[in-house]
């Protein structure tokens, strides 16, 4: 027999080797405090229902804390021989008071002890992924704010569009974070499930209270199939992907701020506490940490689909691969929850070069949509506005003179039309604040989108 504490129908002993591949104390040793907690609802309801005497329920309960304790003064010392995060415990608290310690494990199996773990580890941990979001959310709306009326280029194809504001633009990232705010909590509803009392697979013989557990363990429901109980890790599967959604995000505006922050565009200035320099070039100011979150969305993306690949195919209902589930949740958490303290810093630091960005607006032709509205309004049909308006656009690359520098002479040639009203509509403020219609990027809805983002955010409090 080997000693295992689940070797009694093992003749022969694996080697150190084998034992360190098969175990996943390395990485599971971060749920310490969720499988005591876990523990100690689960030993509270065996002597509620007298499953256990009184007495060895308090006992039992006694060695948890006094390891709780141990824990939290980093006394304990995980050792591979042991396997798991279940198993280390279970033999320190062994070692705390005796024999009666392999009581605790009556009524319930490794398979839903760890489904458990990782619940509980999520669930304590969704709440601060949704603080980081708001944190930064507020970052963003007060930027907004001050930037409301702030003239950029907007772009497609990262070409000159038409003008906005980078209050607009700032926006169009709040509500980006507002979707990822809306999945995680969403992932909150899967995540709060109690699966412990299914035991293996079948559940158990023994008249255990699992409402009672999960009242203990603040679980707002349970799993009503202990094949799924046991087998679930959908909510793993929504963190990790909603995970990826947030990086992808953040991607997009960290690609925006390293283009931004270059020689070439020279919109921003990344504050020196979220830039690195050069070791051989004394001049450089590096976006590194913009970048740094642009590769770990990598990360994010690679632990989503492992996970998604581990689970593919698996029968019913716990195998073993399924110890491949945690330390994907446990790096992507920490993947993110960086990068979202990164953003907030450098969003909130940031320089703005406003008369720079407005400066980009005057002689990129971005102004070429409100001649082609104009002559709409005059009855002509857009797509011959936008035609008339195209050859003007031609004739200006050609002799280098913006719209909004062409005589009325010229105006007129390609359309009589246009009259001089025509001029107060070419400005870029002019075409940013004509633009009112729901979502548009006039300055009065962006202030009216930063009061809405405020309440939003109220409402969270």
């Amino acid at each position: 027999m080997t000693d295992k504490l689940w070797g009694g129908r093992f003749t022969q002993k694996a080697a150190a080797w084998v034992d360190q591949f098969g175990a996943s104390i390395t990485f599971d040793q971060v749920m310490a405090q969720e499988d005591i907690e876990g523990s100690l609802a689960h030993v509270k309801m065996l002597g509620h229902t007298g499953i256990l005497s009184q007495a060895e329920a308090d006992q039992i309960t006694s060695g948890l804390h006094a390891l709780e304790q141990d824990l939290a003064a980093g006394k304990l010392h995980f050792t591979v021989a042991d396997e798991d995060i279940h198993l280390n415990l279970e033999h320190m608290l062994t070692d705390k008071i005796g024999s009666v310690a392999g009581k605790l494990h009556t009524a319930r199996s490794r398979n839903d002890q760890v489904a458990t773990d990782l619940h509980l580890w999520l669930k304590h941990r969704l709440p601060e992924v949704l603080a980081a979001i708001t944190n930064l959310q507020t970052v963003l709306l007060t930027q907004a704010e001050t930037h409301a009326g702030t003239i950029m280029p907007g772009y497609t194809h990262l070409q000159h569009a038409q003008p906005i504001t980078y209050g607009h633009y700032l926006l169009a990232y709040f509500s980006m974070l507002q979707r990822d705010y809306e999945r995680f909590e969403f992932n909150q509803k899967h995540t709060d499930l109690l699966p412990l009392g299914s035991a293996a697979l079948a559940g158990t013989t023994f008249p255990i209270d699992r409402e009672f557990v999960a009242h203990e363990l603040d679980f707002a429901d349970l799993y009503h199939n202990s094949l799924d109980a046991v087998s679930d890790r959908d909510f793993a599967l929504e963190f990790l992907s909603n995970a990826a959604i947030l990086m992808q995000h953040l991607s997009r505006l960290a690609e925006e701020l390293i283009l931004w922050s270059s020689y070439e565009f020279n919109y921003i200035e990344l504050a020196d506490n979220f830039a690195t320099g050069s070791s051989i070039m004394p001049q450089k100011k590096n976006p590194d940490f913009a970048e740094l979150v642009r590769g770990k969305t990598g990360r994010a993306y690679g632990n989503l689909m492992q996970l998604l690949t581990v689970m593919k195919a698996i029968p019913l209902a716990y195998n073993k691969d399924m110890q491949e589930d945690k330390e994907s949740v446990f790096d992507t958490y920490t993947t993110i929850m960086g990068s979202l303290d990164i953003f907030s810093g450098m969003m909130a630091s940031l320089t703005v070069h406003e008369k720079r960005m407005a400066a980009a607006t005057t002689n990129d032709f971005s102004n070429a949509t409100e001649l082609a509205d104009y002559l709409a309004a005059k009855g002509i049909p857009f797509r011959q506005a936008h035609a008339i308006v195209g050859e003007l656009v031609l004739q200006g690359i050609k002799t280098q003179t913006p719209l909004q520098e062409m005589s009325l002479e010229t105006l007129q040639a390609a359309n009589p039309a246009i009259e001089a009203d025509v001029y107060a509509e070419l400005s870029s403020e002019a075409a940013v604040n004509r633009r009112t219609s729901l979502g548009g990027t006039a300055v009065i809805n962006v202030q009216a989108e930063v009061v809405r983002g405020k309440k939003i955010l109220a409402d969270r409090a």
